[in-house]
């Protein structure tokens, strides 16, 4: 039996021999197919046998609508059968009724709608997606024992006593003062606060709130005189620069009023992306980003907040933002600020009063170990090379204590009163 596969129905192909062994019978051979076809293989001696051979295979007439619709179906399979070259015919020689023949992607309009449906349909390929790359680029970063340190850190600022909840840009505005002038008193304080301390920054808010701290007057006012009001903070020169540029481009650009939007401010000279934020989080009311000043900036890598340590306030910004719930962008300056303040000094951190002190990775390192006193059991006595090394340490350290015990007396230097702005006669 020889079976020929198509892609829309089964074909039968019935191959019979019979061989006669009778003398009185020859050798006949039929073809009966079910198209109704009958090729008859027959010699003209074998008469008798053709005659019996025909009466026993007796084949049912079929109508001639089976007969188009199965002559459609063997022409299309042989259409559909794949051609095969030399290279390959050797491979499938013998093996062509297990050959499946794939049929063409384009639709003969010349065939019936019932044929043209059977077709095998295209598949349609999809790939995954890896779902362990997809997991890793979802993956939240966040420090091991954050939550933890950050109540602590509350707990220890619970009482708000720090300079900054009494003397901040907070605190500095005029509150009976109108809405875009106690804007602009925000942005100014924020500006003389750069490199100064929170109570020289107070003590020039409120000589500058005197004479009237608004647009018009700041341009009004000659460098000589701004110098004398805002005199000490840091680099007070450049800041009287700074605040006449940027009086006059508030009062071209923005009618005396502050920009609202992080982009506008920045633009302002003597504007930086921490004074930036600040200002629209006091004056505008926006949390726009994390406002990460020095004291923020240590103790973010102090306490190990950061996948790697950053050199600098933008670079700690940015990796805050990335894993710190945004609810808590407006709390987290002021907490960490008055904290720096406070406990995590800049230098001889308060660490064995800090509650974190388990947890904090850099606990107990950065402060310099203490020396037994004199005549005491452990103590040794110093070479004269390590007395002349320790002694200024000494001194810086006594200087120190002397700023955080009284942080808001300020002591001025001769050669600092010579360079005070002369005032007017």
């Amino acid at each position: 039996m020889l079976c020929v596969r198509c892609s829309t129905r089964v074909c039968y192909v019935v191959v019979q021999c019979f061989k006669m062994t009778s003398p009185y019978f020859l050798q006949s051979h039929s073809i009966i197919t079910r198209s109704g076809n009958q090729n008859a293989g027959c010699t003209p001696e074998a008469s008798l046998g053709s005659k019996l051979t025909n009466r026993r295979r007796k084949v049912d007439t079929v109508s001639s609508v089976t007969v188009k619709v199965e002559e459609e179906e063997a022409r299309v399979s042989e259409q559909n059968r794949p051609t095969l070259d030399h290279s390959s015919a050797g491979s499938c020689h013998g093996a062509l009724p297990h050959c499946t023949a794939h049929p063409k992607a384009e639709t003969d309009p010349a065939l019936p709608l019932s044929l043209q449906g059977r077709r095998r349909r295209q598949l349609k390929v999809e790939y995954e997606e890896n779902k362990d790359v997809k997991a890793l680029k979802k993956e939240h970063w966040e420090p091991p024992d954050w939550k933890r340190q950050l109540g602590y850190i509350r707990e220890m600022r619970s009482a708000r006593n720090a300079p900054v909840d009494n003397m901040g840009a907070e605190k500095c505005y005029d509150t009976q003062a109108s809405a875009h002038v106690r804007r602009f008193q925000v942005l100014v304080s924020l500006m003389l606060s750069s490199q100064t301390r929170d109570q020289v920054t107070a003590a020039a808010m409120q000589k500058l709130r005197a004479h009237g701290c608004t647009v018009a007057n700041l341009l009004a006012t000659d460098d000589q005189k701004l110098g004398e009001l805002i005199y000490p903070v840091g680099f007070w020169r450049t800041k009287v620069k700074f605040l006449k540029r940027t009086s006059a481009m508030l009062q071209e650009e923005y009618g005396g009023d502050i920009p609202d939007s992080v982009e506008g401010l920045v633009r302002l000279p003597g504007v930086g992306p921490k004074m930036a934020h600040l200002a629209m989080d006091i004056a505008w009311d926006k949390v726009s980003g994390i406002g990460v000043d020095t004291h923020v900036h240590r103790i973010s890598n102090r306490l190990g907040w950061l996948k790697t340590l950053t050199k600098n306030p933008e670079e700690t910004r940015k990796a805050l933002e990335e894993w710190l719930p945004r609810e808590l962008w407006s709390e987290i300056n002021w907490l960490l600020v008055g904290f720096g303040q406070q406990v995590c000094l800049p230098v001889n951190p308060l660490c064995s009063v800090c509650l974190n002190q388990h947890s904090c990775p850099s606990a107990h390192k950065n402060s310099p170990t203490k020396r037994p006193k004199a005549g005491h059991p452990r103590s040794t006595c110093p070479s004269s090379s390590s007395k002349a090394k320790t002694e200024p340490e000494q001194e810086s350290s006594v200087k120190d204590e002397r700023t955080k015990v009284e942080p808001w007396q300020t002591t001025v230097s001769p050669s600092t009163q010579r360079r005070r702005p002369k005032k007017q006669s």
